[in-house]
């Protein structure tokens, strides 16, 4: 059952991942978050199927991560730091954009 549109397209991420190295379950993981995160201003995360090492993200056809070239995988906040900055540069990720433990550490010196 579709969704009603409401005239504007939105964002799809892509994610590439090889099955050679089976990378399918990291792949999903990533997709997870990023619905678990965005949710409804996605309008869709696609898990695609590759091979030779590949493992990119793009958001409409624009790469913000790929593998080889950003030194292997995204963690978690990584990812959705560069997700939010496609979609919705003034977004608040909440937790993901706080400070580390180590940076409270250094204003308390």
């Amino acid at each position: 059952m579709e969704e009603p549109s409401s005239g504007a397209a939105k964002p799809r991420v892509a994610i590439t991942y090889c099955t050679q190295c089976r990378w399918l379950l990291r792949a999903a993981w990533m997709a997870q978050e990023l619905l678990s995160t965005f949710g409804d201003d996605l309008g869709e995360v696609a898990l695609i199927p590759g091979r030779g090492g590949a493992f990119l993200i793009a958001v409409d056809g624009a790469t913000i991560w790929e593998r080889v070239r950003d030194g292997g995988f995204p963690d978690v906040k990584a990812l959705k730091q560069r997700v939010r900055d496609r979609i919705d540069p003034g977004r608040d990720l909440g937790h993901v954009d706080g400070a580390t433990a180590a940076d409270d550490e250094k204003d308390r010196a």
